[in-house]
């Protein structure tokens, strides 16, 4: 796939920018038109979306949309790496024109900004530490176990999830992003962690044997949920673009042969579950 990518760092709500982001403001298309680059906005996130040693675009979530922009002509891309909670306020505030982090789609975020049609459908999963000797395996055991503590990243459907479910947030320990998750496991300030399936049993399997996965179906039916690429709501025409192409090369050969790395299987594939039917139900 030939591409066109810079790198950019946005941090603590700063830009600090390798190229300039206040070139052409407004509907996406005025900006290809005008020869600027596509800014496509992630957090680093195992497996859904995150930055390589070189600072290119990988995931599932971005080698997806890297290939249906492909598939639309358009190579020029930009990257730009952001912490989680700064995503969508970012994608608002036009630091960058696509989120492309593994959001999923959620009636409250559908109130901010529009999403593609969906990408991917995945579940929730506890990390817990080896042998989860506290038996901790969805919402219910922390809830019935006062004392313990569930570490989450701030903003993810995770924390509405737990709230729907009746913890508060005394027992909810909202960071950053996976690394401030992991360091809190591993000190014990926190006893498991809520995160989508992928990263669950990614991190499990690179934790050398310090940290373990439980099963996604102990979690509620209406945890299970759609992901989607986001866009601000003026870029209605860029966005029916992006579905016309989305609808030619989700599932694709081509398309499934480059989730092979992350784990992305058949099963994952949004089947005929609509954004609007996402956004109403979730």
């Amino acid at each position: 796939m030939s591409k066109k990518i810079t790198k950019t760092l946005v941090a603590a709500g700063l830009v600090l920018a390798t190229t300039a982001l206040t070139a052409v403001a407004g509907p996406l298309n005025d900006r290809i038109a005008a020869g600027e680059p596509i800014r496509i906005g992630f957090a680093n996130i195992p497996v859904f979306g995150y930055p390589d040693d070189n600072g290119d675009p990988k995931g599932f979530a971005n080698e997806i949309t890297l290939g249906i922009l492909n598939e639309m002509g358009l190579t020029d891309i930009e990257a730009v790496v952001t912490d989680w909670g700064g995503l969508i306020p970012g994608l608002m505030a036009n630091r960058y024109d696509i989120i492309t982090g593994g959001q999923y789609i959620l009636g409250a975020r559908c109130e901010n900004i529009s999403f593609s049609e969906p990408i991917a459908q995945t579940g929730d999963s506890f990390l817990v530490p080896a042998g989860n000797p506290l038996g901790l395996t969805n919402y219910q055991d922390i809830l019935n176990n006062p004392d313990t503590m569930l570490a989450l990243y701030s903003g993810a459907n995770t924390v509405g999830a737990a709230r729907q479910e009746g913890l508060t947030d005394a027992q909810l320990m909202q960071l950053p992003g996976p690394t401030e998750v992991l360091a809190a496991l591993r000190a014990g300030r926190a006893d498991a962690a809520a995160l989508t399936s992928f990263e669950s049993f990614y991190l499990a399997a690179e934790s050398d044997g310090a940290f373990e996965a439980q099963d996604p179906s102990a979690l509620p039916d209406w945890t299970l949920n759609w992901v989607g690429i986001g866009f601000r709501d003026e870029d209605v025409d860029f966005r029916a673009e992006f579905n016309e192409a989305h609808a030619r090369y989700m599932g694709s050969d081509e398309m499934m042969a480059a989730m092979e790395q992350y784990g992305y299987v058949e099963s994952n594939l949004p089947g005929a579950t609509t954004t609007e039917w996402a956004c109403a139900n979730r």
